[in-house]
This record gives C-alpha cells, structure tokens and sequence, in this order.
C-alpha cells in the first residue's frame, strides 16, 4: 500500500488534486492511503513551496499545479 500526501492550504488545486488521485486509485484498484496535509509548518518541512505538492512514501514526486491524469497514473502503477 503506497501512502500518498497531498500537501496544501485547501485552495481549489489542491482539491482537484486529491480527487483526482482518489478517483484513478479506484479506477485502477490500487489500495493507498491517502492524506491531507494542511499546515504549513510540515508543508515546509518537506521543502515544498508552491502547492499542491505530492509525497509518495516519503518522497515529493510533484510541487505546484495539478498534475496531469497520466502522471498519477505512472505514480499508482511503479
């Protein structure tokens, strides 16, 4: 099970984001876990200063914007 983080203050992007990883998880039955980070003292503490940032086991995969459908899809399949 990959544990995901969606750092971010809860703008709109970052909404959209957890959706979309939510919604592709499902599509593809991978079994994740899925977190919201909001404060952003442990944004920070992963060196992530434009949001939403993606953290997969640890490791920030992507910072600012919404990430495209094919780049959650690569994250959910390695």
């Amino acid at each position: 099970m990959k544990t995901i983080k969606v750092l971010g203050s809860g703008c709109a992007n970052c909404k959209t984001t957890l959706k979309l990883i939510e919604e592709i998880a499902g599509a593809k039955g991978v079994d994740i876990r899925l977190e919201k980070v909001e404060a952003i003292g442990d944004i920070m503490g992963y060196g992530v200063m434009s949001t939403p940032g993606v953290v997969i086991d640890g490791k920030v995969v992507h910072a600012g914007g919404v990430p495209d459908r094919k780049m959650v899809e690569a994250w959910l399949t390695d």
